[in-house]
């Protein structure tokens, strides 16, 4: 993949209760990603926007939810979401990177 298709890969953090406590123990980050992503383009993602060393990638694809409204049921689309693990001493911080 070209440095752009690269950019396009990670959609945004996925920041909850689970996660910051991964992030805390275990220097493991979680991005929502495109659903044709693969584990190495999201390492490289992960790589090239943030200047971080991965140490692994973990896949989860979430189905989505059925949802009402009024008569008409609907339904959420699925979505993937990736597991980052840094290796030691790396960090990412969102705040710096929102504001450069």
């Amino acid at each position: 993949m070209n440095r752009e298709q690269l950019m396009s890969v990670l959609i945004a953090p996925h920041v909850t209760e689970k996660t910051s406590l991964a992030m805390q123990n275990h220097n493991q980050y979680t991005f929502r990603v495109r659903r044709e992503a693969t584990k190495t383009d999201i390492k490289k993602a992960v790589e090239l926007m943030f200047d971080v060393k991965v140490a692994g990638v973990q896949v989860v694809n979430e189905p989505g939810k059925q949802r009402r409204f009024g008569r008409i049921t609907g339904r959420t689309q699925d979505w993937k979401k990736a597991y980052v693990s840094l290796t030691a001493g790396q960090t990412i911080d969102y705040e710096a990177r929102a504001k450069a």
